[in-house]
């Protein structure tokens, strides 16, 4: 599992720990790490042209302190210095003592770390460090847009929020970043998520003095290994859960069928349909329990799913307030986001679990739709407080979160694909996690397991040649992904 922390609980955690080692231990360890990982990046790195384009303050140090570890293997390394009173003094002379070049971006030298910027096999983006808000400035823009080589970013892109992810203004787009002690949480968060390319960590020694919840984590194949359902010799279908699913409609029978595609392989016994789509969906799927409603007299579920193509009229409404009244949980999507009580869902005793995208967040939370995809973090925490529930915000970075009173970090889901943008695959989620939820998982879990799955099946489809995919190619491939991630 990665776990990511706040620059507030970084801070505290290296002030603690720099109180017991000896000074200047943190920052050579974190520029050894650095200068390793542009080892690896560079192949090789005698004779090789790096360029560091630092600015004041440690984050700069870890640049030149990194630069000077390369220049004592061959490399030739130039500091671009942005602020050349306050670069870190240390770092200069460490730099300099290996036969690095020192050069400020601007005055005389100006013409000379342009070039060593441009014709450079690696740049090392030490402009600002994680406690940097807002995007760069004029001149940084400038000398970054000059790099044509490998950009590998010092703790985190120049530009971004290290704690929400938002990128306010212009930032560094990296090819990697590596960050020291632990992820942040805008490293795995969009759009920051998006500038930072391919993360690498470096134990600096912070495990014992960062606290045990985190800001934020994201699951691996094990973490959702451990979750998945097993079903043991003595159970049968009504044991291993029910799953309940109100979906379609006359102009929408589609959503019935992907929902019933996601659900009959997330590992629930059984899939109970409840709409006006029975004879579709039992056409396509004729291990389907079927009926023709309301919800309450439909037969026993574990959990229900409700929404996706519903429509808005009068018996989209019953349908919701009908499941919505159970003491079972319940997934709410799509169409059944619309129809939401606007006080919340505080007053269920069973696990409620919305999933929306961007759009529907946006009208949930009454802001704008942009407003939702460059603060998600702020976005899920709000809707989970809002209406008392777990919310999986769909989108280029899956989010999970639960009420702030919970005390659960936010989960940020690391599969998918830009493909997943398709008509019908929310449908698909929507039943695979329903599923989940009928197998007893809680809903964090749930929600977590399906869109790990149900993005890592989006990979597997679209794998290796990138090509388009449709809703029902995801959720064909769902069982692919449960062996990927149980082998």
């Amino acid at each position: 599992m990665r776990i990511a922390y706040s620059v507030e609980t970084v801070r505290a955690a290296e002030q603690d720990l720099m109180a017991r080692l000896p000074e200047g231990t943190l920052m050579q360890r974190a520029a050894a790490g650095l200068a390793a990982a542009c080892a690896d990046l560079l192949h090789r790195v005698y004779g090789a042209r790096v360029a560091l384009l630092t600015g004041s303050g440690d984050n700069g140090g870890d640049a030149l302190y990194a630069g000077a570890r390369l220049a004592r293997r061959g490399a030739g390394v130039t500091a671009v210095l942005l602020a050349p009173d306050r670069a870190h003094p240390d770092g200069l002379r460490a730099l300099r003592a290996a036969g690095g070049r020192v050069v400020s971006a601007d005055g005389a030298e100006r013409s000379l770390a342009e070039t060593a910027l441009a014709d450079a096999d690696l740049v090392l983006d030490g402009i600002v460090g994680i406690g940097g808000k807002g995007g760069l400035r004029e001149e940084a823009k400038r000398l970054i847009g000059l790099v044509r080589g490998t950009v590998v970013a010092v703790d985190l892109p120049s530009g971004v929020d290290a704690d929400t992810g938002e990128v306010h203004g212009a930032a560094v787009r990296a090819d990697a970043t590596v960050t020291f002690g632990t992820y942040k949480p805008g490293l795995l968060i969009d759009p920051a998520h998006g500038h930072a390319g391919a993360l690498r960590l470096v134990d600096i020694g912070l495990g014992a003095h960062l606290p045990s919840v985190p800001d934020a984590e994201a699951l691996q194949h094990d973490d959702v290994a451990a979750l998945l359902p097993r079903p043991s010799a003595e159970s049968d279908k009504y044991r291993r859960g029910v799953v309940g699913v109100v979906a379609g409609s006359a102009r929408y029978p589609g959503a019935a069928v992907l929902a019933v595609a996601g659900a009959l392989r997330g590992g629930a016994g059984a899939v109970r349909y409840v709409g006006p789509g029975a004879d579709t969906v039992i056409a396509r799927f004729p291990e389907t329990l079927v009926h023709t409603g309301p919800p309450a007299k439909a037969g026993r579920v574990q959990s229900w799913v409700v929404g996706p193509g519903l429509g808005d009229g009068a018996a989209a409404r019953h349908s919701l307030d009908d499941v919505l009244g159970s003491d079972i949980p319940v997934l709410v999507d799509a169409d059944g986001l619309h129809l939401l009580p606007s006080g919340g869902l505080h007053g269920r005793t069973a696990a409620t679990l919305l999933t929306p995208h961007a759009g529907e967040a946006a009208a949930l939370l009454g802001a704008s739709r942009e407003e939702v995809e460059s603060g998600r973090l702020a976005a899920v925490r709000a809707l989970a407080d809002k209406y008392g529930a777990t919310v999986l915000l769909k989108g280029s970075t899956t989010l999970i979160a639960s009420p702030a009173s919970s005390g659960h970090p936010v989960r940020v889901n690391p599969t998918g694909t830009g493909w997943l943008a398709t008509a019908g695959s929310g449908d698909v989620l929507s039943g695979l996690t329903g599923s989940l939820l009928a197998t007893g998982l809680p809903a964090r879990d749930a929600a977590s397991a399906g869109a790990y799955l149900h993005g890592l099946a989006a990979r597997r489809t679209t794998a290796p040649s990138g090509a388009p995919i449709a809703a029902y190619d995801v959720a064909t491939a769902v069982p692919d992904a449960w062996r990927d991630v149980l082998g």
